[in-house]
């Protein structure tokens, strides 16, 4: 059975190089905030964080608005939490299966995923024809087309930009200044 979702792709960008540099224990604590942040945003946005993958994590939102505010509050929550650090944000939706009961498979869940690979430097990036109905707050900025593995041809994709109108803004201050747990 197919349905639809929206699948977004985040990593901490250049954590390799910040583990390296300044020592485990100091990634850790990125880490941990890093993951902190994201469990809040998600669960303001309704968002499930479907796995974590080392410095990064796959969500899924049943709707495509959802997923992508919850991407960009994120990102402006780990602009704070995780400094120095940035996130890199590929997002896509289409139909998709669930293999086995525990992983996803279809178009949409790679075509995430490798956008946030190419996402670099920009923050985020969607299928260009997916950039409608955006959340409130957020604009579609042009992007050179990219190249991504697995896919033929150059991807239309646009880079967001912006904050998502929140009713009732939420505040997550505790999380990001409460002491991590690190073992």
């Amino acid at each position: 059975m197919r349905f639809r979702r929206t699948f977004i792709f985040v990593d901490l960008s250049g954590f390799t190089t910040f583990t390296e540099q300044h020592g485990d224990g100091t990634a850790a604590q990125i880490l941990s905030k890093f993951r902190a942040v994201a469990r809040a945003v998600g669960s303001h946005q309704g968002v499930r964080i479907d796995k974590y993958l080392g410095d990064g994590l796959m969500a899924v939102a049943v709707e495509a608005h959802d997923g992508i505010t919850f991407a960009m509050e994120l990102q402006r929550h780990a602009a704070v939490a995780c400094a120095p650090l940035s996130l890199r944000i590929g997002i896509a939706s289409g139909d998709t299966m669930l293999f086995e009961g525990q992983d996803y498979i279809g178009w949409a869940a790679n075509m995430a995923a490798r956008l946030c690979d190419a996402a670099s430097g920009v923050g985020a990036l969607l299928p260009a024809e997916q950039a409608v109905n955006l959340p409130v707050g957020l604009t579609a900025l042009g992007h050179p087309p990219v190249e991504l593995p697995g896919f033929e041809g150059l991807v239309e994709v646009v880079a967001l930009a912006g904050e998502p109108l929140i009713d009732g803004r939420y505040d997550i201050n505790e999380v990001l200044l409460g002491a991590p747990f690190v073992s």
